[in-house]
Formats: structure tokens, C-alpha cells, sequence
């Protein structure tokens, strides 16, 4: 692909140095569809990056563009604090109905604002409250947002110091294999619990990702998942699944715990649960938790009515029954075939392939060349990110709607970049 360089000097100059994914994709985006996203010179790219993990069902999913558009036009509330409104009444009824009666859940639904730190925010304080303790247990490589209370659960260094204070209350333990598999599972951590002299107070709760995604792609085994689970309730923690990422179908089922078999007590999840990559969050867990008292967790933008609508018509339209679930397992296996060629051709340079459904990761030896991997993928017209403690890990997230045509050809230019590159 020739791409013409272009005029990037009002970002440059303007906006902030903060800004990160842009630097590995210097073009000037304009439209996108599907799994496809076009810059204003008319370039495709294959998009294996979904916004993030925020656009499951793909950019402007027609279904959901018309739902939106619909309600839009009819001057439907778009702001509505937390105001009862006939959207969010929509969204909650179909939730119920669609997610957790089927899953036998017992969740209550909190809006804590539009975002999922804003839900891992209140994940951790009403675990607090709860509890009336200020511990809170995470694992390494752990992402879990950029907001203080999420940062101090959140292991990645360069994250954490952009804190500029210290973020205390906040233990991490070894991750499932962390250790190689030296160790028991949890043999440190609860000897923790159990020695008074341990230094380590009673945690409130332990807050797990079910796949690590910034950190790596480290995927827990069910078992492991459910010894945590058991640990908890043993020990008076509650536990706390942050499903921001893995949720809303990513690994397969619609909540990334489900494999596991185990029922979290709070439960986090934004990105894709509005379906159209519009501002959302839900903070679930168990009725005897809902101890908050009227306003004591508000947001301005907690009430933002058309991802309510997305949300609605995606629930409808991709989770009354396992078709998409079934999809997600099988393009999966497309994936994984294809990870397991690139590292059969290159064993000196990949240490391994890793994922669930359709969130994959292929980890570099020389820990730079994943982020030449991502580069050279897209001069070849292709979206991909890197994660891991050292970029060290080339990501894979398409939209769990992408064909097995596209998805084929994101596999093939990925093949090349790393041809191209080790």
C-alpha cells in the first residue's frame, strides 16, 4: 500500500503528548464500517483492534445505526442523569431477560459512569463499604484503568507513575503461571491470609481479569479461576471480576467467567456492552451488596440514553441464542491455526501464541519487534496493537462480526509483517 504522508500538524501541535495509539497509525481516519476503517485519502484497513475491544459487533453496525438513528430522530432523551427513561427501562428489561435470567445470575445493575474505570472505581468502593475494609487484592500484569483507585490495582510500572502520587491499598499476587508453575496456585497468598504476622491486611476483595489483555494476553485456567473463587468465599473476600475487555462475548460467552463455572460477587463491564463503541458501563453484583445509599455514587454521563438503545438492539440482535457464541469459538480456531504456523516458520523468534475466543496474542523473543510487527502491518493495511509489560506481545482483537473472508486476510498480513520483520 503507498500511503501518502499526512497532515498531522493540528494534532502535533494542538493536542496533547499524551496521545498514544495515533503515533502507531500516523494517518487521518474518516469513515469505517464493518471491520474496516477508511483515512481520508481513501486507504482501507482491516481493523483487528475493534476500538479497543469497544466495537464487538464491528464500526456502524447497520443494525444498530438504525436503531440509534430512529431514536435520535424522534428527539429521544439524551441526557438523562439517572433519570428513569423508556431506554434505559428497554435496556435493563432486555438485559434481565436476554443475559442473566438464562445465566441464572443474580445481578443488580449500577450505572457509575461512562466509563470502565468509572466501574472499577465503584467495583472497589462498594467492595470497601461492604466490607469496611481497605485492601484490595489484584495480580500481576493486571490492567484495570487509569483513574487512581483503578491505577492501584493496575501492575504495568509506566501506568502506575503517571499517578504522581502513591497508590496505596492495593496487593498484587502471582497470576495464574506467573511462576512457571513452581508453585501451588495460591500457596503464598493464602499463607498470607492464614500468618497473623504476614503484614498483608484482611483484602476487602481480589480483583482478577479472566485474560489479562494490556498485560500480555495471559489467559487463567478455568481451574485456577476456580480455586480464586473458592479462596475468597474461605477467606470473607469478595470477588471481583473485571469483565471491561473479555465481557460481551470476547472470549466465546457472553461473560468471560462463564467457562469457569464460577459466580463472581461484582462484576465490571463497558467497551462493547453498548454494541456501537458509545460511552457505557455497568457495575453488577450479588442484592445483598446493595448497600448504597441514594446519590452516595453519581455521575453526570451515567445516564447516556442512545448507548442504551445500541446496547439494546445488540442484546437482541446477537444474544437470544448461542450463534454468536458458536461464531466466536470458531473463528477462534481460525486464529489459532494460523499463530500456530507463524510460530512453527519462526520458532527462534516467537515464544508462543495465546487466547480465548477471539482475543489472541503472539509474544516476541526480541521484545521490540512486536511494535515493528504492528508498524509494518500497517503499511500492509492492517490495524493491530501490541500489550504486555514490554509491548513485548503483538494483540489481536477483531470484531467478533468479521467474516472468515476478512478474517483470513487480517491472518495473511499478519503472516507477512512477520515475515517481513524477524
Amino acid at each position: 500500500m503507498t500511503i501518502t504522508q499526512p497532515d498531522l500538524s493540528v494534532f502535533e501541535t494542538l493536542e496533547s503528548e499524551v496521545r498514544g495509539y495515533c503515533r502507531g497509525w500516523p494517518t487521518i481516519f474518516d469513515r469505517a464500517q464493518g471491520s474496516h476503517m477508511y483515512d481520508e485519502d481513501g486507504h482501507t484497513y482491516l481493523d483487528f483492534f475493534a476500538g479497543a475491544g469497544s466495537l464487538n459487533y464491528g464500526h456502524n453496525n447497520p443494525v444498530l445505526k438504525r436503531a440509534l438513528l430512529d431514536y435520535l430522530e424522534r428527539d429521544g432523551v439524551t441526557h438523562g442523569l439517572d433519570m428513569s427513561t423508556v431506554a434505559k427501562r428497554a435496556f435493563l428489561e432486555t438485559f434481565q431477560n436476554v443475559v442473566l435470567r438464562p445465566r441464572d445470575l443474580p445481578y443488580k445493575v449500577m450505572f457509575p459512569g461512562p466509563t470502565g474505570t468509572n466501574a472499577v472505581e465503584a467495583a472497589l468502593k462498594l467492595a470497601r463499604k461492604v466490607k469496611g475494609r481497605e485492601s484490595i487484592v489484584s495480580f500481576t500484569n493486571a490492567f484495570h484503568g487509569m483513574s487512581l483507585g483503578s491505577l492501584a490495582v493496575t501492575g504495568n510500572a509506566f501506568k502506575r507513575a503517571g499517578a504522581g502520587i502513591p497508590l496505596v491499598h492495593g496487593t498484587p499476587m502471582p497470576f495464574d503461571d506467573y511462576l512457571g508453575g513452581q508453585t501451588p496456585d495460591f500457596i503464598w497468598f493464602e499463607r498470607l491470609l492464614e500468618d497473623a504476622g504476614s503484614g498483608l491486611n484482611q483484602p476487602a476483595a481480589v480483583i482478577v481479569e479472566t485474560v489479562q489483555g494490556e498485560g500480555g494476553i495471559n489467559v487463567a485456567r478455568a481451574e485456577w479461576l476456580r480455586a480464586l473463587a473458592d479462596l475468597c468465599r474461605r477467606h470473607d473476600m469478595l470477588l471481583i471480576v473485571d469483565d471491561i475487555q473479555m465481557g460481551c462475548g470476547r472470549t466465546g460467552a457472553f461473560f468471560s467467567f462463564e467457562e469457569a463455572g464460577i459466580v463472581p460477587d461484582i462484576v465490571t463491564v463497558s467497551k462493547s456492552i453498548s454494541g456501537y463503541g458509545l460511552p457505557m458501563s455497568l457495575t453488577l453484583f450479588k442484592p445483598e451488596l446493595d448497600i448504597w445509599e441514594p446519590g452516595e455514587h453519581n455521575g453526570t454521563f451515567r445516564g447516556n440514553n442512545p448507548a442504551f438503545v445500541t446496547a439494546t438492539a445488540a442484546l437482541e440482535t446477537y444474544w437470544t441464542d448461542d450463534q454468536m457464541e458458536k461464531q466466536t469459538i470458531s473463528r477462534g480456531e481460525q486464529v489459532e491455526a494460523t499463530l500456530k504456523a507463524i510460530a512453527k516458520e519462526h520458532p527462534d523468534a516467537v515464544v508462543e501464541y495465546r487466547g480465548r475466543g477471539l482475543v489472541w496474542g503472539l509474544e516476541m523473543r526480541d521484545k521490540p519487534t512486536a511494535s515493528k510487527i504492528a508498524a509494518r502491518a500497517f503499511e500492509l493495511g492492517l490495524l493491530i496493537e501490541t500489550s504486555g509489560p514490554e509491548s513485548e506481545v503483538v494483540k489481536l482483537l477483531p470484531a467478533l462480526t468479521i467474516s472468515p473472508d476478512e478474517l483470513d486476510e487480517g491472518l495473511r498480513i499478519l503472516a507477512r509483517a512477520v515475515r517481513d520483520t524477524v
